[in-house]
């Protein structure tokens, strides 16, 4: 990078998952908590359709949220991929052309979590913040992450999984295998979906087959895990290939359980940072939490999100998210920030790792066999 300039980053966000808007709000958040003495960005927008929009070279931040979406749309998503992978084209002309120096993907979800976006940047050889490849798919995967878990020997609760074409032609054996294995109430989700999205709780078999039925709309797969009455404990990850783990944090959920009212809509739903656990639980789950991230070869950041038994304080390891809800009030930074990490630090830090992590690939020698 030259020196004389500001670090440029492209700001990416938006997409076609369900949870677009929570990706506008993560993005506004990033962008206006930047330090724009050391950095200045180029945001990217990617519409509810699929159409890659790319503004202007800014050195201030979106006064609104809505200004996130008026970008250029002159030229659409073929002008947003010329831009991408000219990206390292040092002599590049004007400042929207320009060099860029890391890319931020901050997008929720399919197509922005769950390895896709990460495999373009691959190709096109520009750093970028957060997960890679495999640790993207793995993450967004509910039922391969259990698989990775269990392989781990990290403790979890019982599920069954299962395609909608498996659904659709034998619905019978599935019913009577969640009855027999799990039993009600039970959990059912899309096995491919973040922020509570499309997620239900089945008392009875009516239930059960409307949660599917409903999962199925989001998702070819689905998983249903059996029920546990405990408390929902998180632990923020940062690292490459030495990860440190954030104090704990505790969801006291305002619904039945966290969904995505309780999530974003109703407001209720508060937050115990640290969790109130005894020192030695609390040291137990923040080393399986690194644990876990190593399972699936992260870097950058991930959320653990922990069950804890309340009969017996049993832990149960649910799910790791490569990609947490980013705003100052979220879990991910406030875990950070009670741990002596403010905002704006982490932001730095996720840049350099994602700078560092390319360095470290470009030593890689990839030869013809």
């Amino acid at each position: 990078m030259d020196k004389q300039r500001k670090m440029r980053v492209g700001l990416v966000y938006g997409g076609k998952s369900g949870e677009h808007e929570v990706s506008l709000s993560t993005a506004f958040a990033v962008m206006n908590a930047f330090d724009f003495d050391k950095y200045e960005m180029i945001p990217f927008f990617i519409t509810q359709a699929g159409e890659w929009r790319v503004g202007s070279l800014m050195n201030t931040p979106f006064a609104d949220k809505e200004q996130l979406k008026l970008l250029d749309a002159k030229g659409g998503t073929v002008q947003a991929m010329d831009m991408l992978f000219r990206s390292l084209d040092r002599s590049a002309g004007t400042a929207v052309e320009a060099a860029i120096d890391v890319m931020f993907p901050l997008i929720h979800g399919t197509n922005g979590e769950d390895g896709t976006i990460q495999g373009l940047f691959e190709m096109a050889n520009v750093p970028y913040v957060g997960a890679g490849v495999l640790a993207s798919a793995v993450g967004m995967d509910k039922a391969f992450m259990k698989l990775v878990f269990a392989d781990a020997g990290l403790p979890q609760v019982q599920y069954v999984h299962f395609i909608g074409a498996e659904w659709n032609r034998d619905q019978e054996q599935i019913l009577r295998q969640t009855e027999e294995e799990l039993g009600y109430p039970c959990f059912i989700k899309p096995a491919n979906l973040g922020s509570s999205v499309g997620i239900s709780k089945a008392r009875n078999r009516a239930e059960l087959i409307a949660a599917i039925e409903l999962a199925l709309q989001y998702d070819r797969k689905v998983i249903i895990e059996e029920f546990v009455d405990a408390r929902e404990v998180e632990v923020s990850v940062l690292g490459n290939d030495e990860p440190q783990a954030s104090v704990t944090g505790e969801i006291i959920s305002s619904n039945e359980f966290y969904d995505y009212k309780a999530k974003y809509i109703d407001g209720k739903s508060g937050m115990q940072i640290p969790a109130e656990l005894d020192a030695e639980l609390a040291a137990s789950i923040r080393e399986m939490a690194v644990r876990a991230y190593r399972a699936i070869d992260g870097s950058g950041l991930s959320r653990v999100d922990f069950f804890v038994r309340r009969s017996d304080s049993q832990v149960f390891i649910n799910e790791v998210n490569t990609m947490p809800g980013f705003t100052p009030y979220s879990m991910y930074p406030l875990m950070w920030k009670e741990t002596g990490k403010p905002y704006q630090q982490l932001l730095d830090d996720l840049i350099e790792l994602a700078l560092n992590r390319y360095a470290a690939k470009q030593k890689l020698h990839y030869v013809n066999v």
